[in-house]
């Protein structure tokens, strides 16, 4: 498939790339999404086949955007990815549809769209794909991202919906929300402020109650690598090693970033290897079951003995 280049890509900063709130509430954005799912229009989100390809995305996207989420059950960031875009879905009622492709199962949606990475999104209007972004974005760039998918698919004369309507008389019941753990509640509003200190703060208060929660040895590891990125341009190419492994962490490159983390301890000595293996296990815990991550361990014990 071709790229028809309506929509623009998003230009890349280190804040963005990736969903540090989804880390610490990644239960909660599941139960959101799956409530939300539940109550709106029938077909907001859909699983999407090789078979079923022409019907739910080409045919559809005549009269209403697609937004496709190209993921995997081993993918750690598509699972945070994935309950923001089907709450998102839900919350805009039908103004788009969300068509959720697993690339294991349909490799040739993947191969057709030249899947490199996931978690990918791209878009279908018209029948014409539009690249959207790569990697687990936070909440509200994605907002920016649906509006301006919106804005154009108008333009080309895509502007239904598919939102069931209301019977006179009937007003749409407000979803309630389940509650956010308070413990990360802090650790949250800090991440969506900016606020990198007062995120790790309120990481390691949990930490000193439970010193093994995962959820905030996660969030931890992922606020240090928003701080050592943020306002850092981005390497062109490989060197400085431990500098380009965390851009690539940043978009879920997990096989790049282990392969120039790993690298970089076999180059140091002292106590710059140490700071080296460090990074690479911080990098292990962001990748959760990622298939990257048994590789790379092997790959460590090596440098390391």
């Amino acid at each position: 498939m071709r790229d028809n280049g309506v929509m623009a890509s998003t230009p890349f900063t280190a804040r963005g790339a990736v969903d540090l709130g989804a880390l610490a509430t990644a239960r909660q954005n599941q139960q959101k999404a799956a409530q939300a799912v539940s109550e709106a229009p029938a077909g907001v989100v859909v699983d999407v086949t090789t078979d079923s390809f022409q019907a739910e995305v080409i045919d559809r996207s005549m009269t209403v955007p697609v937004v496709l989420d190209l993921w995997a059950e081993w993918c750690g960031p598509c699972k945070q990815l994935s309950p923001v875009l089907e709450k998102l879905a839900a919350e805009y009622g039908g103004r788009w549809v969300l068509a959720k492709v697993d690339v294991d199962a349909e490799q040739q949606i993947a191969a057709a769209f030249q899947v490199q990475s996931i978690p990918s999104v791209f878009a279908v209007v018209k029948g014409q794909p539009i690249p959207m972004f790569q990697g687990a974005y936070p909440e509200p760039q994605i907002r920016q991202v649906l509006d301006e998918l919106l804005r154009v698919a108008a333009e080309q004369g895509v502007s239904g919906t598919i939102a069931a309507p209301v019977e006179e008389g009937e007003a749409p019941e407000e979803p309630a929300e389940p509650p956010v753990d308070p413990r990360f509640e802090a650790a949250y509003d800090a991440i969506e402020a900016g606020d990198w200190a007062s995120a790790r703060a309120a990481y390691q208060g949990v930490l000193a109650a439970e010193p093994a929660d995962p959820d905030a040895t996660a969030g931890l590891a992922m606020v240090g690598l928003y701080e050592r990125t943020e306002g850092v341009q981005e390497p062109q190419g490989d060197e400085p090693a431990l500098v380009a492994a965390d851009f690539a962490a940043l978009r879920g490159d997990w096989s790049r970033a282990f392969r120039l983390g790993i690298g970089a301890v076999r180059a140091a000595a002292g106590d710059d290897r140490e700071s080296a293996r460090q990074r690479v296990v911080e990098y292990f815990l962001l990748a959760g079951d990622d298939p990257e991550v048994p590789k790379a361990r092997t790959s460590l014990a090596s440098a390391l003995f």
